[in-house]
């Protein structure tokens, strides 16, 4: 039997936007998110793109001090990768707050739902990002999510 492999996007796709900080910045950005993935076909959690994409622009907006942020939806070679770029130049890092906590969560979430994050210094401050992989790209069955340090063929029962 000849099966056809789904066609998935190898070369770069990518949309920039800057949003203006306030109220409607987030929903804007997972609008975009949203937008993006659909435009390209993109095989990933969509549900997970538009939350971790909520996290970041949150934390720009909460974290910067100017009047937008920009937004980097890309897509290539078996990932959608979107940065946030904020003027703040604290880089985030990863805490252990409480479960009640009203804030402090977020990257936790980015951190244990994405298949990479990370940051970079920019000229006008940072950058945060995430990865998701393509769900193609996965073995049927299995989740392609590992607790951090537990090596893909490890059994870890």
């Amino acid at each position: 039997m000849n099966t056809i492999a789904p066609v998935r996007p190898t070369e770069l796709q990518l949309s920039r936007v800057r949003l203006t900080t306030g109220p409607a910045a987030v929903p804007e950005a997972r609008s975009e998110v949203k937008a993006a993935i659909r435009s390209w076909d993109a095989p990933v959690e969509e549900d997970v793109a538009v939350l971790l994409t909520s996290e970041l622009v949150t934390n720009a907006i909460r974290h910067g001090t100017a009047e937008t942020v920009k937004l980097a939806i890309s897509c290539s070679r078996g990932h959608l990768r979107v940065d946030v770029h904020d003027t703040s130049c604290t880089l985030p890092k990863l805490t252990d707050a409480p479960a009640d906590a009203e804030a402090g969560r977020g990257l936790r979430l980015v951190d244990a739902l994405s298949a990479e994050w990370g940051f970079y210094r920019t000229p006008a401050g940072k950058a945060v990002y995430f990865t998701l992989e393509f769900l193609s790209d996965r073995v049927p069955g299995v989740s392609g999510r590992f607790p951090r340090g537990l090596a893909r063929g490890d059994g870890g029962s």
